[in-house]
């Protein structure tokens, strides 16, 4: 045999057993990720009972996912890693990449005053002031007008146009924005009355079309009016006789304002979406850089320090208040959601290509807890640094 022949397969025989042994380590990692995860899981959520699905993806392999619980009370039916829940607040960033959709289509900018689209506010100055990028980074100072706990039969079935509807009446903001931090859910059912003026559709319509579609999120759906009548999990909580009672659609007024909260989705199909993103699949990747990018106003005068882009929270301090001892070398690219009985995390270390998903049909009360230890996890297994 020709002596470069013999070297050939010498060097494929090398690489063969590296691959097995590369290939046995991640098998073995993945076994002992999984194990520990379900561990936390496990204690957290009875089979018999409302509970949560979850997922740990790094790139696109998934290394754990699993459904504890079940997602009906009347049905008994399993919770999976396929179960459809409502994701809280995280459907905010659904509606930010909306509109960077929209902005690198040329049809608006984050730069707009809201006047253009809102001219009808009691106080014309404050919409001229308010530009699209502080609705976004929740600094707009525009108070949340809405008295919903007098009007809780309106708002059980108010959508995003009354839900915004009060904020129009605002004779003065709370602080020049740009100024400080106030989380806004009004804001975002505003930026999904933009998005329906500008595309000249509704605004579920047009996520539907340009992100849902794209990305493969065939079995997600938007609050549109009606709660989905089949196909999604219910929310529940405890009373005070240890029962569990239903608390989602129809129970808990402003569920149908979905500008601000009004995504269904699966812990599988979410994963496809940060796929998409890291993928460039529906926005550039400098727009998503900048969305995911934090939002450090001129003008800053809070007490805080800036740590939200475009609808995104980055860094650890406001992971569901986890109050996380140690602060990661690594970028933390996050949003949760609370709506109802439903609880949320979606977690993304872009950097590491780690996204941490889970989506709960019940209150936990561990939520802080769960999202401290799996950090504990990943870092020991050399996930996140």
């Amino acid at each position: 045999m020709h002596h470069k022949n013999r070297l050939s397969l010498v060097i494929i025989a090398c690489l063969g057993v590296i691959l097995q042994s590369c290939g046995q380590q991640n098998t073995k990692l993945k076994k002992t990720v999984a194990t520990e995860l379900d561990a936390i899981f496990s204690k957290e959520f009875p089979l018999d009972q409302p509970g949560a699905a979850v997922l740990l993806m790094k790139g696109d392999t998934t290394l754990f996912e699993k459904g504890y619980g079940i997602s009906d009370i009347e049905t008994k039916e399993k919770i999976t890693p396929t179960t459809v829940f409502n994701t809280g607040s995280i459907s905010k960033t659904f509606v930010s990449n909306g509109i960077l959709i929209l902005q690198e289509k040329g049809l608006l900018s984050v730069e707009d005053s809201i006047y253009k689209y809102f001219q009808d506010f009691d106080t014309p100055e404050i919409a001229q002031k308010v530009k699209i990028k502080h609705l976004l980074s929740h600094t707009s100072g525009l108070p949340d007008l809405r008295n919903v706990r007098e009007n809780y039969e309106f708002y059980i079935t108010a959508k995003d146009t009354a839900n915004f509807e009060p904020i129009k009446r605002a004779d003065s903001l709370l602080f020049e924005p740009g100024e400080k931090f106030m989380y806004s859910n009004p804001s975002y059912n505003g930026l999904a009355l933009i998005i329906e003026q500008v595309a000249k559709q509704k605004w579920q319509q047009f996520i539907i079309n340009n992100i849902f579609i794209p990305s493969g999120m065939s079995t997600s759906k938007i609050t549109d009016g009606d709660h989905p009548k089949e196909g999604v999990a219910h929310a529940y909580y405890k009373d005070t006789k240890g029962n569990f009672q239903e608390y989602d659609y129809g129970e808990v007024p402003t569920f149908a304002a979905s500008g601000n909260g009004g995504i269904w989705s699966s812990v599988r199909e979410l994963a496809k979406y940060e796929i998409a993103l890291r993928e460039n699949t529906f926005l550039s990747g400098k727009t998503i850089e900048k969305s995911r990018t934090v939002f450090s106003p001129n003008n800053w005068k809070d007490t805080i320090t800036p740590n939200v882009g475009y609808s995104w929270f980055l860094g650890t301090d406001r992971i569901s208040s986890a109050n996380l001892e140690k602060e990661y070398a690594t970028k933390i690219v996050s949003h949760t959601g609370s709506q109802g009985g439903f609880r949320a995390f979606f977690i993304s270390f872009p950097e590491k290509g780690i996204t941490y998903i889970m989506l709960a049909n019940r209150p936990v009360d561990s939520f802080s807890n769960i999202i401290k230890d799996s950090f504990t996890i990943f870092h020991k297994h050399g996930l996140i640094e």
